[in-house]
């Protein structure tokens, strides 16, 4: 009796050290990643509806729970997490990705096109002098 209750208690430390050292390596700013074919095809056919129907039944989750949530002041902590959450890693994970995010390439050309505008803005800014 008294050692299944240390062992248990071993266990939930060791679950909880191994859980707050990983947490920095998740808080990455862009998603390095280079999915396989097979990874976007499983992804496409089964996580993506899975994530829609976990999306909706959030939704309807939250509608439920909605007068006991903004009783208690947490209607937005609800909301994020039964269904900005699910909705994020549905429909804004790049195909075949773990993590949700921009990838790398995403970032660049992000900032590629708003270099071209600020430049755009800058010729027309200067042509609207020269007039």
């Amino acid at each position: 009796m008294k050692t299944s209750r240390t062992n248990r208690r071993l266990a939930s430390v060791a679950l909880m050290a191994s859980l707050a050292t990983a947490s920095p390596l998740w808080a990455q700013s862009a998603v390095d990643e280079s999915p396989s074919a097979g990874a976007m095809v499983g992804d496409l056919l089964l996580a993506r509806p899975i994530g829609v129907v976990m999306t909706v039944g959030g939704t309807a989750a939250w509608i439920v729970s909605l007068p006991f949530t903004l009783m208690a002041g947490h209607a937005g902590e609800a909301a994020e997490t039964l269904m900005v959450g699910p909705a994020e890693s549905t429909f804004l994970r790049c195909l075949g990705c773990l993590e949700t995010g921009y990838t790398n390439k995403d970032i660049e050309r992000n900032r590629r096109q708003s270099a071209d505008a600020q430049s755009a803005d800058a010729q027309s800014a200067d042509a609207q002098s020269a007039d």
